[in-house]
């Protein structure tokens, strides 16, 4: 009675591992995973609060569907990722910050808050997001768990990221007082649906890296890539539009990274389909002369839309000021100044705004939120303790990246390769910008690092299929 029980069991669940379509309840996981970042992106990127209230609504949704998953199956289903590790470490660093640890004094007979956290109210919010990333991350570790799903996320992924650049280079040409005609952002440069522009090119760098993976894949068709190199010439001008350098370095990392991989990799002077040094040596030179070609076609593009100024002020060569994010070697000096004074701990999540007025020496006319660097920043907000967070998470993403890579083969070899150069862009526009703290972008990064690495079941019929062809191949 045991046995057959533990079978049942057994059987479901590799049902629900493989995809198996009479998963309802899986499959609607599946869908809300890639609604939600299309969802934030529309809306503003997530800013706003009262779309949180929408999210936080479906990622209550994920966690119910899960947990009928489970009933259903008689097993939780958790896909097991080392990443998952420093995102529960940072969590429970804020809720430390919170704890009335800290020293009270008073100020203007107003007793402050004996929380280690200097604003504890702005860290409450960043672990309620922290709480829905790590639900979305561990939903998408689990769910997009076949050939198929990954098929449709990337192709979600590309096919939103070309529409979203086409919209924002259309809205630029029109100029509208606002974003859709309706949100206007006296204080910030918009792109597309985004509220600050350098997050929109952030948002071109990882799904263009997604693109540049598949367009680079030597088992893509020819007619895919004709589309493919449409939906990538497109990012790239949507990024040079939007004037950012952080964006224009960051969409070089992207491709240079994929280049090297490609490269290193062996995938293009050893494929043991390539009968000659010769033929090696043309896909090289085809892939540089196409790469070469994207390059002419997007600045030229730029030029006939009129964008001068943001091709040059993209390139670095002039000295066009932006405002207030002009005066980063500030907010670098002072982000150091606050992890000198709260060294383990930091001054508490998303509390960088609060503690920057202490040691501000301008007017006072710009309200200074962010360090417009996301590792000064969190070593300012968490300390040691979160920078080790990041930093960890950034190490697990890059080692089950490259072994996936090292083991997988065709389309899913391709897609691990882009999403990882995706995450490789926003990381290194991270260094001047604070990219991530746009929730959508934090949404679509830790969906590409799922792609990255996310271990991908086949039925059976398919790996009967392919081993037959591989015979037939041989023979």
């Amino acid at each position: 009675m045991n046995d057959s029980h533990e079978n049942k069991r057994s059987i479901y669940a590799e049902n629900v591992i493989i995809g198996n379509k009479s998963s309802r309840v899986s499959s609607a996981i599946f869908v809300l995973l890639c609604i939600v970042p299309i969802f934030s992106t529309i809306l503003f990127g997530a800013v706003d609060k009262v779309t949180w209230v929408f999210i936080t609504m479906f990622g209550a949704v994920i966690v119910l569907l899960w947990l009928a998953e489970a009933w259903k199956g008689k097993g939780f289903l958790l896909a097991p990722s080392a990443m998952q590790i420093p995102m529960i470490g940072l969590l429970l660093i804020g809720i430390i910050q919170l704890l009335p640890l800290g020293s009270v004094s008073v100020e203007l007979g107003i007793p402050a808050s004996r929380a280690l956290s200097l604003d504890p109210y702005a860290t409450r919010f960043f672990l309620l997001h922290l709480v829905i990333y790590i639900v979305f991350f561990a939903s998408c570790l689990t769910f997009i768990n076949n050939e198929s799903r990954l098929k449709k996320t990337f192709l979600m992924v590309i096919i939103f990221g070309a529409a979203m650049a086409f919209f924002g280079i259309l809205q630029r040409l029109a100029n509208p007082d606002g974003i859709y005609g309706l949100r206007a952002t006296p204080q910030a440069i918009p792109f597309g649906p985004f509220v600050n522009q350098h997050h929109f090119a952030s948002f071109m760098e990882m799904t263009a890296g997604l693109t540049i993976g598949l367009l680079f894949g030597k088992r893509t068709a020819k007619g895919k890539k004709i589309l493919l190199a449409i939906a990538l010439v497109v990012m790239l001008s949507a990024i040079v539009l939007t004037s950012s350098r952080g964006g224009v370095l960051g969409i070089i990392s992207v491709t240079a990274f994929a280049v090297l991989i490609n490269f290193f990799s062996g995938r293009w002077s050893k494929d043991k389909r390539s009968t000659s040094e010769g033929s090696s040596i043309q896909q090289k030179v085809a892939v540089a002369a196409v790469a070469i070609a994207l390059i002419f076609v997007v600045f030229g593009l730029v030029l006939f839309l009129g964008g001068n100024d943001s091709l040059v002020r993209g390139l670095g060569v002039t000295n066009i000021q932006d405002g207030v994010s002009n005066g980063r070697s500030h907010f670098w000096a002072i982000a150091v100044r606050i992890f000198f004074e709260h060294p383990i701990l930091g001054a508490g999540l998303e509390a960088f705004g609060m503690a920057f007025t202490k040691h501000d020496t301008w007017s006072g006319q710009f309200r200074v939120e962010q360090a417009h660097n996301e590792y000064l920043q969190m070593l300012a907000d968490a300390g040691i303790a979160g920078f080790l967070c990041v930093a960890t998470f950034i190490y697990f993403l890059f080692r089950q990246g490259l072994k996936t890579i090292s083991n997988a083969h065709g389309m899913r070899r391709d897609v691990a390769i882009g999403a990882l150069a995706g995450c490789f862009g926003i990381l290194i526009h991270s260094f001047f910008d604070f990219p991530m703290r746009t929730p959508s972008n934090a949404f679509f990064f830790l969906l590409l690092c799922a792609l990255a690495t996310v271990s991908i079941k086949t039925n059976h019929s398919e790996t009967s299929r392919r081993r037959r062809s591989t015979t037939a191949l041989s023979q």
